[in-house]
């Protein structure tokens, strides 16, 4: 029976597209026993201000830590989730949609503030973010798996233990990830390619694809789904 895999490590409430890639496998691999890197998607995301779009990041615990794994990530800072909340608050108070959501997103807050690591902040929100879009794609921790070998190797065996048939990878990895690897053994590779999605109106022009789904959430409400899919 065919089934399509995706691994891709825990994002802080990431953007539409992580989602799309989400809607379009059968069971999704959250690849967090991987190290954790500075600077990246794991513990940061952007939003839009009236003063523009604005980054937002968890603090983390890193200074000696350089090997850590994602799912061995701590927060620094635990005030960092009423900060968070209070930029959501000023930036989207406007949006029309702003309503609809407060009171979740005060909720998920309050919850993070008391979680220690970054992988179990960033699984909080992908599944309410989930749950919102109606996406019932089930998730595994990579963590569960015990995968061996690097790179290439680690993820096929990821996806034989899943006893899967296709594997959908992100375009970056194009440049590094072993084909045939997958293909002598049985498994298509998919490398999935973001559609353009729909603009949509945010308070503060000009539009921007690129910032965090509760972006989305905020100003097109119930209707968030017509603009995430590709499939």
């Amino acid at each position: 029976m065919a089934k399509t895999v995706a691994i891709i490590q825990s994002n802080y409430i990431p953007w539409k597209g992580y989602f799309d890639i989400i809607n379009a496998v059968d069971e999704f691999v959250l690849y967090d026993d991987m190290q954790y890197t500075r600077r990246d998607w794991r513990n940061r995301n952007m939003v839009k201000t009236a003063q523009g779009v604005r980054w937002i990041t968890i603090p983390v615990e890193v200074k000696g830590r350089y090997d850590q794994r994602i799912c061995d990530t701590r927060v620094a800072d635990s005030s960092w989730a009423k900060s968070h909340f209070n930029t959501l608050l000023h930036g989207y108070a406007k949006a029309k949609h702003f309503d609809l959501y407060h009171d979740d997103f005060k909720a998920l807050y309050e919850e993070a503030s008391n979680i220690e690591l970054l992988s179990e902040i960033n699984y909080l929100f992908i599944k309410y973010i989930c749950a919102e879009l109606k996406i019932t794609t089930p998730f595994i921790w990579s963590t569960a798996l015990d995968a061996k070998g690097v790179k290439s190797d680690r993820l096929l065996d990821i996806c034989l233990q899943l006893k899967a048939t296709k594997y959908i990878s992100g375009v970056a990895a194009s440049c590094y990830l072993d084909t045939e690897l997958f293909k002598s053994n049985g498994i298509e590779v998919e490398f999935f390619e973001y559609p353009v999605y729909s603009e949509y109106e945010q308070l503060y022009p000009p539009f921007t694809h690129t910032v965090s789904v509760l972006d989305l959430f905020v100003h097109t409400g119930k209707a968030a789904r017509d603009y995430v899919f590709s499939k």
